[in-house]
């Protein structure tokens, strides 16, 4: 499995940029989405900036790792995924007769 993350550019050109994600800060590689504006969301995998991420994206993203983490440890994680709790799972309308 690949696991991308939501990162912050701080600072940058087309080419490369310097990004943060939670106080740790790295060069990422912008070449596949061009230069950003300072406190732009992207999505690094491997030192890549692959796309730009909208805040609301960028924020369920984390909260999704961040739920990995918790239940990896046997902590609840219903608080990350408020927008699916009490809903029923649904098929997507392709799959519906």
């Amino acid at each position: 499995m690949c696991v991308g993350f939501p990162m912050t550019v701080v600072e940058g050109d087309a080419f490369e940029a310097l990004c943060d994600r939670r106080g740790e800060r790295r060069s990422v590689s912008m070449a596949l989405v061009g230069a950003q504006a300072a406190g732009t969301k992207v999505l690094v995998h491997v030192g890549t900036a692959v796309r730009v991420l909208d805040p609301l994206e960028a924020a369920q993203i984390d909260d999704a790792l961040d739920a990995v983490e918790k239940a990896l440890a046997g902590e609840n994680v219903d608080h990350l995924f408020a927008d699916l709790v009490d809903r029923e799972p649904q098929l997507p309308e392709f799959l519906r007769k």
